[in-house]
């Protein structure tokens, strides 16, 4: 018997750049708790037959056509006109592709008896600075120079997130959210590299075809 299970790089916990499968994790959320139990369910469950093959496939930042996370929300932003670089924007970011995540699936349904762990990420990592770039250019948005020092994105974040406690409303900007936007998230990826697995589109196509699909030409700003 064989199984998958798709788990999450957020089990490895906050600053853990390029993280590899071998680092014990340790969760800062629900999300990444609740997944790393979910894993021991089924490694409980390969455990009991050696005859049994599981694969737990951990991906980082999921984005493509039909998902409204992170990516979408970055994009709305800079299709919109009001976005402002934090920071130097070279920092790096690990990211899949939704179409190539489920091709990878796909091909590891099938595979040796034993418990395997793996990464996902679309390599190479862009930077910050790489990606706002592929999504002006799809949108049609000059590239813009404004940026703010590090420092009062910070402070910009600590005024929402004051004015959240006040108020009980969510905003976008957040100090957790300037972080995570300024730091490097990469994932290691050596052990998906090593399977001989190649994506079918790299990140700036697949960036480009999930604003196409999720933006349409009427909605995208030309500079």
């Amino acid at each position: 018997m064989t199984a998958s299970s798709t788990s999450t790089v957020a089990v490895y916990g906050l600053d853990k750049d390029d993280a590899a499968e071998h680092l014990t994790p340790e969760p800062f959320n629900d999300y990444g708790r609740t997944k790393l139990e979910a894993e021991a369910v089924y490694q409980d469950w390969a455990s009991k037959d050696a005859a049994r093959a599981l694969m737990i496939v951990r991906p980082c930042v999921v984005f493509g056509e039909g998902n409204r996370g992170n990516v979408y929300n970055l994009a709305r932003q800079v299709a919109s006109g009001r976005f402002i670089m934090v920071g130097s924007g070279e920092n790096k970011k690990s990211m899949s592709y939704v179409g190539n995540i489920a091709e990878f699936l796909a091909d590891t349904i099938s595979g040796a008896p034993g418990i395997r762990t793996m990464n996902y990420a679309d390599k190479p990592d862009l930077s910050t600075r790489e990606l706002i770039d592929v999504i002006q250019q799809t949108v049609g948005i000059r590239r813009s120079r404004l940026r703010l020092p590090i420092a009062v994105g910070f402070a910009a974040g600590y005024v929402f997130d004051l004015a959240a406690r006040v108020t009980r409303r969510t905003f976008p900007i957040s100090a957790i959210r300037i972080r995570k936007f300024v730091s490097d998230t990469t994932v290691n990826t050596d052990r998906l590299e090593a399977s001989g697995y190649t994506p079918r589109y790299s990140l700036a196509e697949s960036i480009r075809r999930t604003i196409e699909a999720e933006f349409p030409a009427s909605e995208r700003l030309k500079a």
